[in-house]
């Protein structure tokens, strides 16, 4: 007993000394190991810059919204997440659309884990622990034995714990992840930040979402945003985490917002979270205070906007329901300052019927990704290739005949000169829209001569090489310059060599295709003398103004740019223009309604007929039918034509099969440009009035001092 006695003795003296040695000797080293944190930087989103138009009218806005958030801290477990996920979800409602049926077999494994591994057989069992089965087989064999009786099981509140949790895990560590910012409640937020202390990681905010002033006004050119829950779009996530990005960030997906992304994302609150060893936040300190993006200022005049989106909706509605016009079912405007390449209005109009409703949407998207066949009116191009390769000179004059080839039927001007023979020059061919004046030259420029009866002889390849490389000059068949993503340049008809004839075709708008955009860009180029101005639809980037709805100053302004200059000599260029004025001013002209219209217009008709190419042409094939032909109808203009400020394109593809005739493209342009210039008289008027108030209210300041003046000297 006494050597059992001296032997405890002698352990406790050496875990007394033991003791001494870590608390007296080691404890300060001790102690700060417990005391430790870690400092760990994350970066906080912030609203988006703003939309404004011209004239500074909110386009698009931030609508702040209640938010609630989760924060996961490092090494958090799979039953702490879950544990808070139930708590939170007693305070709030979750949707739960966004859960997925691998979702919630994956919840249900873990509720029930012990149902869980007996899904896997003994002898798997075994396999798996002499290693022939790795664990994530084992759990994918799982996975795949949960039937629709298990997942019954899981009951509506359960799902909502399941939507929670799945937002909590979405997220990266430390970095605040959105739970809810839709419908949040005041109750929900005010119960939510009553009980923080119970939920660990949970927090209640303010977020934003985009908001859009004039409903789908200029809605598919505007773009879109990812949501909260989409994140980075999965193709571009390493592009996007590259330069600062968080998996979560909402950043622009199409169009106007993505393209100015950059200028548009604004700079992240940058936020410092002290943690102690075992993850849990214990103080956050804001190291830079965020700025929402910078502002842009569209080129875009949205009372124009909308007063020629109505316009195009009224006529296109009225055609189709008027006429019966089954396959009409889109029309576009565009409308640009000629001299600088502001897109002043861009307006396309699409009709839809689903489930039997009908509705019109906007699609001034359309105007850069699809293209036509526009007919006549790019005959404009056609005169001045002829100018431009010399085989015409302004003033030279053609016969406007039917012209016979060998081997085919006659090919006439159209309803002006339907059998006879007609000295026509440049300007009276544009004004009389002279088909056999476009032949004649096209044949000419592939090195040909027109001979009665005889075999179009020229060189195919070589005309059309030479006529699409000047058209190119025009800004038709390439690229326009404009910045937004994704533009369409059109088609180009294939060249059969046993079909000389095409280039005939090319010559009147009848074989390639452009897009309504290229058109104006075209006209454009004619209006100003000569110059292709690249369009653009962004005019200013400007900073945040501190006042709401207000605006900054000026980062960047967008300075026009010339893309090129036409290989045509002033007088070419000259002669055109008068063509052009005739058609909308002369007696002859294919566009008389605009004659006695006080801006004095210049502008060019066109038809095109050809094989329908549109969105029910699979229907035609599906019901073993031929597709039919039908009319595409567009008007290029601008006005005034002797100091031109603005120019246009209408093109209304698909308007009648077969024989037909309407005044669509004619009625729409005209109502637009009256509209222009009536507005513009309007502001006017208005800047008048409140010049002359000023000056009244000086007069007024200036009396009273000088009768205060008078009566001091008295």
């Amino acid at each position: 007993m006494n050597m059992m006695f001296f032997v405890v003795f002698l352990l406790f003296s050496l875990l007394i000394f033991r003791l001494g040695i870590v608390q007296i000797v080691q404890g300060e080293d001790y102690q700060r190991k417990i005391e430790r944190t870690e400092d760990v930087t994350v970066n906080a989103s912030v609203p988006r810059g703003k939309i404004f138009d011209r004239d500074g009218r909110v386009v698009v806005d931030n609508l702040p919204q209640n938010a609630i958030t989760y924060t996961r801290k490092k090494g958090a477990s799979q039953e702490e997440m879950l544990e808070t996920a139930e708590k939170l979800a007693k305070l709030i409602d979750k949707e739960t659309d966004q859960v997925t049926e691998r979702d919630k077999k994956d919840f249900w494994l873990m509720k029930h884990p012990k149902e869980g591994k007996k899904k896997i057989t003994e002898g798997e069992w075994e396999k798996y622990k002499e290693n022939e089965i790795d664990e994530k087989t084992i759990y994918q064999m799982q996975i795949d034995r949960i039937t629709e009786a298990d997942l019954k099981e899981l009951k509506p509140k359960d799902l909502e714990i399941l939507a929670i949790y799945r937002e909590f895990t979405s997220g990266y560590a430390m970095t605040p992840q959105i739970v809810k910012n839709k419908n949040v409640t005041e109750e929900e937020y005010a119960v939510v930040s009553e009980n923080l202390a119970s939920l660990p990681g949970v927090n209640t905010t303010t977020d934003w979402e985009r908001a859009y002033v004039y409903d789908n006004t200029l809605k598919t050119v505007i773009g879109n945003i990812s949501s909260s829950k989409e994140g980075l779009p999965k193709e571009m996530v390493d592009y996007y985490t590259l330069r600062g990005y968080s998996r979560n960030d909402r950043v622009g997906k199409s169009y106007i917002e993505y393209q100015y992304e950059d200028m548009l994302r604004g700079q992240k609150t940058k936020v410092k979270n002290v943690t102690d060893k075992s993850g849990n936040i214990l103080d956050s300190q804001v190291i830079r205070q965020g700025q929402r993006g910078n502002d842009l200022m569209l080129t875009i005049d949205m009372e124009l906007q909308r007063a020629v989106d109505q316009i195009v909706e009224e006529e296109l509605k009225r055609e189709k329901a008027g006429y019966g016009r089954h396959l009409l079912d889109r029309a576009f405007v565009t409308m640009m300052d000629p001299n600088t390449g502001e897109i002043l209005a861009m307006s396309g109009k699409k009709i839809e019927t689903n489930d039997g409703k009908t509705e019109v949407l906007d699609f001034a998207l359309g105007n850069l990704t699809t293209s036509y066949a526009m007919g006549s009116a790019v005959k404009g191009a056609t005169v001045l290739t002829g100018f431009m390769t010399g085989v015409n000179n302004p003033g030279d004059t053609l016969i406007d005949e039917p012209l016979k080839f060998k081997g085919t039927r006659k090919t006439k001007s159209s309803v002006f000169n339907r059998h006879g023979r007609v000295a026509v020059n440049d300007r009276t061919a544009l004004m009389r829209s002279s088909n056999v004046y476009m032949f004649k030259t096209a044949i000419e420029i592939a090195g040909g001569k027109y001979i009665p009866n005889s075999s179009l002889k020229i060189n195919l390849e070589d005309g059309f090489s030479t006529m699409r490389r000047y058209f190119g000059q025009f800004g038709l068949g390439v690229s326009t310059g404009i910045d937004l993503p994704n533009e369409q340049v059109g088609f180009q008809g294939k060249i059969n060599l046993g079909e000389p004839g095409k280039l005939l075709d090319l010559s009147i708008g009848q074989f390639d295709t452009y897009t309504p955009l290229q058109l104006t860009q075209y006209v454009s180029t004619i209006a100003n003398g000569g110059y292709r101005m690249e369009p653009h639809i962004v005019k200013e980037i400007r900073e945040p103004a501190k006042e709401n709805n207000k605006i900054g100053p000026v980062v960047q302004e967008i300075q026009p740019k010339v893309l090129n200059r036409l290989d045509a000599t002033p007088a070419e260029i000259k002669s055109v223009q008068e063509g052009f004025r005739l058609v909308m001013n002369g007696s002859q002209g294919t566009a008389k309604n605009f004659a006695g219209t006080p801006y004095s217009p210049a502008g060019k008709t066109g038809t095109a007929e050809g094989v329908y190419d549109g969105p029910k042409g699979e229907q035609f094939l599906k019901n073993g039918q031929q597709l039919p032909m039908t009319w595409n109808l567009t008007l290029v203009g601008y006005a005034p034509y002797d100091n031109p400020e603005v120019a246009f394109s209408v093109v209304v593809p698909w308007v009648y099969e077969g024989k037909g005739s309407s005044k669509i493209n004619k009625t729409i342009g005209k109502k637009v440009l009256d509209k222009y210039f009536e507005l513009k008289s309007e502001r006017m008027k208005e800047e008048t009035s409140d010049v002359s108030l000023e000056q009244e209210i000086v007069f007024k300041d200036e009396k009273e001092k000088d009768e205060k003046e008078n009566k001091e000297e008295q």
